[in-house]
């Protein structure tokens, strides 16, 4: 049976989900064997696609639905949320 694992968060990054936090995200989601699924304003997208992430148009402020379904999901899902919680390293 495949898990599934989500969570909300907030983005507090200056400049949102541009290309350098895109770019992590990305890197870091490819990691895991889980499927993953970001959603923004009813706006999805996958997890592991840079361009798909960037799309979104997702800015400071805005809520981030992180989602995945697979054998890592729990895991996936609290180390992309915390990525997205930590200013993706500070990044702005």
């Amino acid at each position: 049976m495949k898990q599934q694992a989500s969570a909300e968060c907030s983005i507090h990054n200056k400049y949102g989900f541009h290309v350098r936090p895109s770019t992590q995200f990305m890197q870091k989601a490819r990691e895991f064997k889980a499927d993953i699924t970001v959603e923004v304003n009813n706006l999805r997208a996958d997890g592991k696609s840079i361009m798909q992430l960037m799309a979104l148009g997702a800015m400071q402020g805005a809520v981030v639905r992180i989602s995945a379904r697979g054998e890592d999901a729990g895991e996936a899902v609290a180390v992309l949320s915390a990525l997205v919680q930590d200013r993706f390293g500070g990044i702005d």
